[in-house]
C-alpha cells in the first residue's frame, strides 16, 4: 500500500507542467515584467501592491534580461543604505545568463529541483528552447499549493477506496 502511495505521489509531480502551475499562480493575473531602467522603488511598490516577491526585468525592447526579487532589494539596496529612488533595477537585479528558467513543459518535480539547486523561490517560464519568449513566472508557493492539492486528491481517493466508494475512480 505504501508503495502505491509513493507511486501516486511521484506521478503527481511528473504530470503537472510549469505552464499549468503558472495558470493558477498569482503571476497569471498581473504584468510580472518591469523595465530595467526604472528605479528600484517602482519594483518595491509592485511587490507590495501585487503581493509578489519577484518580477521579470526587461530592456527597452521588452525583452526579458533578468529578474529582481525582494531578496535583491534587501541585499543590494536596503542593507547598504542606498536610496531606492536613485538606483536602477538593472543595477541590482540578477541578469541573464545567471537566471534559472523553466520550460513550460517542465514537470512540477523539475521546477522544484531547479529552485532547490540554486536556492531560489521564483522561476521564469519560457515558451520553448528556441526563443526568449517568457510566458510566465511561478513561485515556490505555487508549487507547494499544487503538491498539497494533489496530495488531498490522493488522500480522498484512498479514503474512498477504503470505504468502498468507487476506488481510484473518485468519489461517488
Amino acid at each position: 500500500m505504501y508503495r502505491n502511495i509513493r507511486r501516486l505521489s511521484s506521478t503527481v509531480t511528473k504530470n503537472v507542467s510549469a505552464v499549468s502551475v503558472f495558470e493558477k499562480s498569482c503571476y497569471h493575473k498581473i504584468d510580472f515584467k518591469i523595465n530595467g531602467n526604472s528605479p528600484v522603488q517602482e519594483a518595491v511598490i509592485r511587490f507590495s501592491a501585487f503581493n509578489v516577491g519577484c518580477l521579470a526585468v526587461t530592456d527597452d525592447k521588452s525583452k526579458v534580461i533578468g529578474v529582481i526579487s525582494e531578496r535583491d532589494f534587501i541585499n543590494k539596496v536596503a542593507s547598504v543604505g542606498k536610496d531606492s529612488n536613485n538606483v536602477k533595477i538593472k543595477d541590482v537585479c540578477t541578469l541573464s545568463p545567471n537566471i534559472i528558467i523553466a520550460k513550460k513543459s517542465d514537470s512540477l518535480e523539475d521546477c522544484m529541483n531547479k529552485m532547490m539547486f540554486k536556492d531560489i523561490r521564483h522561476l521564469l517560464v519560457s515558451d520553448n528552447d528556441e526563443n526568449d519568449e517568457f510566458v510566465g513566472m511561478i513561485s515556490i508557493k505555487d508549487l507547494i499549493k499544487e503538491v498539497n492539492q494533489k496530495n488531498r486528491d490522493i488522500i480522498t481517493r484512498l479514503s474512498d477506496f477504503k470505504l468502498g466508494k468507487g476506488g481510484f475512480f473518485g468519489s461517488e
